[in-house]
């Protein structure tokens, strides 16, 4: 097992930020705990990720395993809240992440819940082979280094596949929401967030072009007190971004 620790194999994992999420690993799967948030983000998630991909593969919006015969990776997968419903899309999903305490947590979860997925502590840089799809949600403005980061994701991506990412975006609304708001109140635990970390549509852009990808979609993930977390067009608190290789 390839740990977060090994700082060269794994180049741009921070291991404070290991450490954070580690902590949190037995409380993942409780949509009441430290993790609330991101059960409530998951819907608007598999809402975009399926748009996406019956987009790119043209396929049959009705179908309920649109990712069959599809390999994907999810990279920061904690314990596993995505990878379990890409595998019930079809797909032959491997989750990686910084924390093996995580990955332990998603290992036993996937068993109890009769579903074969391939669980990596470890980060992209170690990754070998390529994947029809490659999602990162709310993680790269978690690493040390965004642009070597994406780097790591584009060399995982098969010719013709797609990269799904999400992050917050670097603004006002952000810093109150997030931080202020979200940590301050304990409905995120404090110390998540670093808000100079968070990346601007511009600039995660820049990143992936850079990286030899083309970016396809962006649209932004937008809070309501009344509707919760849903897909919209302002990019101010959250946004999705979609790019595809070749």
């Amino acid at each position: 097992m390839i740990l977060a620790s090994d700082t060269r194999a794994n180049a741009t994992i921070d291991p404070k930020e290991a450490a954070h999420f580690g902590a949190m690993a037995q409380d993942w799967w409780d949509p009441k705990g430290s993790s609330a948030m991101l059960h409530k983000l998951n819907p608007a998630r598999l809402r975009y990720i399926r748009t996406q991909v019956d987009a790119h593969w043209g396929g049959d919006a009705t179908s309920f395993a649109p990712l069959d015969g599809r390999s994907a990776l999810d990279v920061g997968c904690g314990a596993g809240l995505l990878c379990e419903p890409l595998a019930r899309l079809g797909a032959a999903v491997t989750g990686i992440d910084a924390a093996p305490e995580n990955i332990a947590v998603a290992e036993a979860h996937a068993a109890q819940s009769g579903l074969a997925i391939d669980y990596r502590a470890c980060g992209v840089e170690t990754m070998t082979g390529q994947f029809d799809l490659v999602t990162s949600l709310e993680v790269i403005e978690h690493v040390t280094d965004p642009a070597g980061f994406v780097r790591g994701l584009a060399g995982a991506i098969a010719e013709g596949g797609l990269l799904i990412l999400s992050t917050p975006n670097r603004t006002p609304l952000s810093r109150l929401a997030l931080i202020s708001v979200a940590e301050g109140t304990g409905r995120i635990p404090r110390g998540t967030h670093d808000w100079n970390r968070f990346l601007t549509p511009e600039e995660l852009t820049a990143l992936l072009v850079a990286a030899g990808l083309r970016v396809v979609d962006t649209q932004g993930l937008v809070f309501s007190p009344g509707t919760g977390f849903a897909l919209g067009d302002s990019v101010a608190l959250d946004y999705f971004l979609t790019a595809v290789k070749g």
